[in-house]
C-alpha cells in the first residue's frame, strides 16, 4: 500500500521548498564555473580536484578517492587529471604501496593554480551563499545539508580538515 504523501504530487510549500533548491541545484554550479574559468581557467570540478589534493598528506591521493569526493565516475575524473596534468598542475602515478591503485599529487605548479584561485573563489562564495544568509541560517543551512547528504548515500562526502 502507497502512502498518499509520498506518491501524491508536490504541491504548497512542499512544492515551494523543492523549487526554490532545484533552482538554487541549478543555477549555483554555473555560477561558481563563470568565475573560476574567468579568474584562473579552471572549472569548478577541476578547482575542487586541486583543493581536495592541497589539503591532502602530501598533496596526494588516490584517484578512487578523489573520484569519491567528487561524486565523480572515475573516466570523468580521468578526464580531468588528463587536462591538469598538460597544465602542469597535477601528476599522475602507480601507487608503490598497491600497483593497482593510481596516485593523483599535486605539483607545486598546481598548488601556486590553487593559492590564486582560491580568492576570488572564496569571494563568490560569500557572495553568493555565505553572505545572504545570518549566521544563524548558515548553521541551518550546513545542518540541513548533511541530513539531506545522510539521506542520498551512507558514506559521508568530503569534509574539510579538522
Amino acid at each position: 500500500m502507497s502512502d498518499d504523501r509520498t506518491t501524491a504530487p508536490l504541491s504548497g510549500e512542499d512544492l515551494e521548498t523543492w523549487a526554490a533548491l532545484a533552482t538554487v541545484l541549478e543555477w549555483l554550479p554555473p555560477a561558481l564555473d563563470a568565475q573560476l574559468q574567468r579568474d584562473a581557467e579552471l572549472t569548478h570540478f577541476e578547482y575542487g580536484v586541486l583543493y581536495a589534493l592541497a589539503g591532502a598528506p602530501d598533496h596526494t591521493l588516490r584517484m578512487s578517492v578523489l573520484a569519491g569526493y567528487a561524486n565523480s565516475s572515475l573516466s570523468r575524473l580521468s578526464r580531468a587529471a588528463a587536462r591538469l596534468e598538460t597544465r602542469g598542475w597535477l601528476q599522475r602515478s602507480t601507487d608503490p604501496a598497491d600497483g593497482r591503485y593510481t596516485l593523483a599529487h599535486l605539483t607545486e605548479e598546481g598548488a601556486r593554480k590553487v593559492d590564486q584561485a582560491t580568492p576570488g573563489h572564496v569571494a563568490t562564495v560569500r557572495r553568493l551563499v555565505l553572505d545572504p544568509l545570518t549566521s544563524a541560517q548558515a548553521r541551518q543551512l550546513r545542518e540541513i545539508s548533511r541530513r539531506i547528504l545522510a539521506s542520498i548515500r551512507d558514506e559521508g562526502g568530503w569534509t574539510p580538515p579538522a
